[in-house]
């Protein structure tokens, strides 16, 4: 036992000299937390728009609340949490033989994967408080302990919206909507949205006769666009298909042409299949609700192949790629008809989707779209040459900002070069200077950092000359 206890206590007291970041995660400081602040409003407002309420849920989950919702590939990338306290005092020597037995002794709770499961526990926990159907969005960070590479991180915020209490497909239609009308406010053009549906999956597995074997298969057909039809039929064959379940495999996993073309040949391989038909009938009441909403249909794709590995789908599901950049989907999401029973709320059907701002975030940078002017700094900057400057400021940075104008005074009696770098450094457009003249005349010299032009004005104009400059700075960046 004291030597389980040494080794575990030795990996947590190991202390870097320097220090780092674990990997997976970031820092983000003012420039890129403002870009980050512009798809996070964007995001906000548009769910907000079609009637989303805003949740929080907590960091921590219980474990038996998060185990065996996200598949086995799925739980080994939950983060555990240890106990408080002396979480070694209840195991014994022979636990540290099973990792599974030892992991139950001293971790009861584990960070959050996403905010899906934890919503379902929500809906369960307050069902009598909440009316139905019931529409929430949440923007929190989640952890999983993946392999960090680009556009894949430990530590990344998601946006979720769902609708649980309802079954009615208008959910799914809306959000398509949603995704379309967020990617056009941030500029991004180039992206399709790819849709399929569970119950197409499950015919497609019946079809080559892999009935009660769908989760390895939907676990395999996921990885499609990362390994290859080859890599996926290798993976298959490891876990038990045969070769000549494969061949029929395969000429679906090619398929190609339009929606209509692609429903129109599955229809004819499910014909004694009615749950598989069902849901090509479920895909076309959508599409067909998209054109009641002019939405452009060039960014929506039909992908027989798209599985979405998490186990709890059930229905519809959705992905989000953006082209012409090397990074993963940036949103994606389905139905989950069953997710609520599990903790034993039956007979409630949800469908939510979810976006990934860290991707979004990348696809913005390497495809140049934030605006100059995202950057958020005050609009003034009060310098000036002495203490009795510093002290007339003061009464002048109050009556800027009540009206309307972010600004700060220089807080140090300091040379009057270190206040204007401290100005350029910031990217301060306007710097207010403070002197014995300006004391002695009551008009204040208000210096462009931009253009370099400067002239002595009243505060009132100044104010007024700035306030209108706010507003027609806001216009353009809107525009």
């Amino acid at each position: 036992m004291s030597i389980l206890k040494s080794q575990l206590f030795r990996s947590f007291t190991t202390m870097s000299q320097k220090p780092s970041i674990p990997k997976g995660t970031r820092d983000f400081g003012p420039d890129k937390m403002a870009k980050r602040n512009l798809i996070f409003d964007t995001i906000r407002s548009v769910f907000q728009k079609y009637g989303f309420m805003p949740l929080e849920t907590p960091t921590m989950e219980n474990l038996s609340v998060l185990t065996g919702k996200y598949g086995d590939e799925g739980d080994q990338l939950l983060f555990k949490v240890l106990n408080s306290g002396d979480f070694m005092s209840k195991v014994k020597e022979e636990d540290g033989k099973d990792s599974q037995n030892l992991l139950r002794k001293i971790s009861e709770k584990g960070m959050r994967y996403d905010l899906t499961v934890p919503f379902a526990r929500y809906v369960v926990m307050n069902q009598h408080e909440i009316a139905f159907p019931f529409k929430r969005y949440q923007m929190q960070p989640v952890w999983r302990a993946d392999r960090p590479q680009k556009g894949r991180y430990r530590e990344f915020y998601q946006c979720d919206a769902d609708v649980v209490g309802t079954d009615s497909l208008l959910c799914e239609c809306e959000i398509i909507l949603m995704i379309n009308e967020v990617f056009e406010k941030l500029g991004i053009e180039d992206y399709h949205i790819k849709v399929n549906h569970r119950q197409v999956l499950s015919g497609i597995a019946k079809t080559i006769g892999a009935e009660g074997n769908e989760r390895d298969f939907f676990v395999a057909i996921d990885k499609l666009d990362k390994v290859g039809p080859e890599g996926v039929q290798k993976e298959l064959l490891q876990k038990g298909f045969s070769e000549s379940s494969l061949e029929v495999l395969l000429p679906l996993l090619n398929m190609e042409g339009s929606i209509e073309d692609k429903i129109a040949q599955l229809k004819r391989t499910f014909t004694s299949n009615q749950v598989s038909a069902e849901g090509l009938e479920a895909l076309e009441t959508v599409l067909a609700m998209l054109s009641s909403f002019a939405l452009a249909e060039h960014h929506v794709e039909f992908d027989q192949n798209l599985a979405r590995g998490l186990s709890y789908y059930t229905g519809m599901i959705f992905e989000v790629k953006v082209k012409g950049v090397a990074i993963g989907s940036v949103s994606g999401g389905g139905r989950y008809d069953d997710l609520t029973g599990i903790f034993g709320l039956k007979n409630i059907s949800g469908v939510g989707f979810s976006f990934g701002v860290d991707r979004i975030y990348d696809v913005m940078e390497e495809l140049n779209l934030f605006p100059e002017t995202v950057v958020t700094t005050s609009q003034v900057l009060i310098v000036h040459h002495d203490l009795p400057a510093q002290e007339y400021g003061m009464p002048i940075l109050a009556q800027m900002r009540r009206s309307g104008i972010s600004a700060e005074l220089y807080p140090d009696v300091s040379k009057f070069k270190k206040q204007m770098t401290y100005a350029n450094k910031k990217a301060i457009p306007h710097v207010i200077v403070i002197g014995d003249e300006e004391i002695n005349t009551g008009l204040l010299t208000l210096k462009d950092m931009r253009t370099g032009h400067q002239e002595q004005l009243s505060l009132q104009d100044i104010c007024q000359k700035l306030t209108l400059r706010g507003h027609t700075d806001t216009k353009d960046m809107k525009s």
